[in-house]
């Protein structure tokens, strides 16, 4: 049986490949155009790389068939007995790479995709009478109109939600006279702005008292910076979330878990075996009926459980738990 020569089946690779790295960003870009262009801009920018990436390769694909096309092939086979020559399998190695490469790429991206807010959550991007909102690249500031607030809190979403999809329960607490700092994450996961809550205090040297919150991975994220930085940090509000470090020994931390007894994904179980790593006297609060998607307003998430309560209902009590945690971590 004869070879062709080592351009043989590039083409179409280089085709196969391209076209896969452009039809994940043209799937993502008008699906979600407009959470990519509110948030931050590390996730738009890469989906954008990878549509260039796939137009390189398909440039290169069409130029290397036309190539092909004008040289024609030739029969490379190895005379019998002699051994295949190293290139060839330099090249098998290097194409599965690059199918591996693409797929995990692609994959991640694609996974990375987020849940939109709802149109009542992004018209809250212009403020309300109460409360002025501070939209950035990296956060979206809600400050309390009237008296210059005392304390702050620093929010992290949950992994893979447009921070946008929180502003109908923080704006709330917000009108309560609390500084509000949602942080914007790269790629909208939290692990990549660990260290966001630092600028934040740095930036707002008014401020006399701290609150780091996030819901899910993003409170899982807050309570890091909570353990790591005693001395800026005076409490810690989690929505079905749990920490990450043992936090028992804080007495000087006021700590908030609020929960939906509903939830899929952080469970009634999961919460209650959290409680060991937290203060004794945190403030427990499960929401009768509340599930994950409750603590946003980003529709539903796959895995979540059934509600057994309405949204308004389940955001009125969060936010009333929120509230007592932010009285008091400003306790004397």
């Amino acid at each position: 049986m004869t070879r062709r020569s080592r351009s043989c089946g590039t083409p179409w690779l280089l085709l196969l490949l391209g076209g896969l790295w452009v039809l994940v960003p043209a799937w993502i870009w008008p699906t979600r155009a407009g959470v990519l262009l509110a948030g931050h801009p590390a996730y738009p920018v890469a989906v954008s790389l990878a549509a260039v990436v796939g137009v390189l390769l398909l440039a290169a694909g069409l130029r290397s068939s036309r190539a092909r096309g004008r040289s024609g092939t030739r029969d490379v086979t190895p005379p019998p007995g002699q051994p295949r020559r190293r290139g060839h399998w330099l090249r098998v190695v290097g194409r599965v790479a690059a199918v591996a490469t693409s797929v995990l790429v692609l994959g991640v991206l694609a996974w990375l995709r987020p849940f939109g807010a709802s149109s009542q959550a992004v018209a809250l991007v212009e403020g309300t009478s109460e409360v002025a909102v501070t939209d950035s690249a990296t956060r979206i500031t809600l400050t309390p109109a009237g008296e210059a607030p005392a304390d702050g809190l620093v929010f992290q979403p949950g992994a893979r939600v447009d921070p946008r999809a929180y502003l109908p329960l923080l704006t709330r607490i917000a009108a309560d006279g609390h500084l509000v700092v949602v942080v914007k994450q790269p790629f909208d996961i939290g692990f990549a702005a660990a260290g966001a809550p630092g600028a934040v205090i740095e930036d707002h040297p008014g401020i006399g008292t701290w609150v780091t919150a996030g819901h899910s991975l993003g409170g899982v994220v807050a309570s890091t910076y909570a353990a790591d930085h005693p001395d800026e940090i005076d409490g810690l509000l989690l929505w079905a979330s749990y920490p990450l470090d043992d936090l028992s020994g804080r007495e000087d931390l006021a700590v908030a878990t609020v929960s939906g007894s509903e939830d899929g994904l952080a469970t009634p179980a999961d919460i209650e075996a959290s409680l060991a790593d937290l203060p004794p006297d945190t403030q427990v609060v499960e929401v009768a009926g509340g599930i994950h998607a409750f603590f946003g307003d980003y529709g539903e998430q796959p895995g979540d459980g059934i509600p057994g309560i309405s949204r308004a209902q389940a955001q009125a009590e969060i936010v009333e738990a929120s509230l007592a945690l932010m009285d008091a971590a400003g306790a004397p």
